[in-house]
């Protein structure tokens, strides 16, 4: 009698397998179950949710572009732009610096207030930045795209993800924010948005929290909401479900309030 030495390998360790049409619904599920897991051991309950353009540059890189245009190096006119723009890049970080300096001064430790993002450059990068500048654990929700490589460097370690699906990073950006805040940016940015007002509209998500529109001289551009009434689309209570603002101070305000009214003395249900 012979002993067979051959070992199939098994099903969840075939990568043949694991990554072919037959395994979505187990890869799926890991980009459920990997960050539920983590985020319960490091007791991770309530987030405060940063979106924007990832093309945003911090000041001093803007600055730097611009010289380097003004000699005759690069695009004078984009990169005065940029320069315009990078004001958001900026506000982004001072308000995550700050909002995370509030979390941890509040008295209850078990929440905790903690800044997440996409975890990419821009305003992703703007608002990690702030936190960590604020001494503060901070969320990267990272997506596989092929121009972008990676979490920035600001995000807290243990908190990096990187998803493959779009709907599941969404639906971690979403069941654990206790506020939104929107800064200016493109399609996605777009798209993260109208998901929250859709899931708040609709009564799918029950949570109260407060979302800002930062920035009306990129907005009252961008979007006309007001036509959406106009037309009959959407109700005029409907645009009462965000604030639109142009400063730090106004949007801290704003955002403190709620977080107050809505998570630490009335909490409510997620999702």
């Amino acid at each position: 009698m012979t002993t067979n030495d051959i070992h199939p390998p098994r099903a969840y360790r075939d990568e043949e397998f694991m990554n072919s049409p037959a395994g979505r619904p187990l890869r799926i599920l890991a980009e459920y179950l990997e960050p539920r897991e983590r985020f319960e051991e490091l007791n991770i309950e309530d987030t405060i949710l940063f979106f924007g353009s990832a093309r945003l540059l911090p000041r001093a890189e803007a600055e730097k572009r611009l010289e380097a245009a003004e000699a005759g190096a690069g695009d004078l006119a984009k990169a005065k732009a940029d320069l315009k723009m990078s004001r958001y890049y900026e506000d982004t970080r001072a308000l995550a610096f700050r909002l995370t300096q509030w979390s941890k001064s509040l008295a209850d430790r078990s929440r905790r207030f903690v800044v997440c993002s996409g975890g990419g450059p821009g305003i992703m990068e703007a608002a990690n930045r702030g936190a960590s500048e604020a001494k503060g654990e901070n969320i990267g929700l990272g997506i596989s795209l092929p121009m972008e490589q990676g979490v920035n460097p600001y995000v807290t370690r243990k908190l990096a993800f990187e998803f493959h699906y779009f709907f599941t990073r969404k639906f971690w950006f979403l069941y654990l924010a206790k506020a939104l805040i929107i800064m200016p940016g493109g399609f996605g940015t777009m798209d993260e948005f109208f998901e929250g007002l859709t899931l708040i509209q609709t009564g799918k998500m029950k949570k109260k929290m407060p979302i800002i529109l930062y920035g009306s001289e990129f907005w009252d551009k961008v979007m006309n909401l007001e036509a959406l009434v106009e037309f009959g689309t959407i109700s005029r209570e409907d645009l009462d479900l965000f604030q639109v603002v142009d400063s730090v101070d106004e949007a801290y305000e704003i955002i403190v309030a709620g977080l107050q009214d809505f998570a630490v003395n009335n909490p409510g249900p997620l999702l």
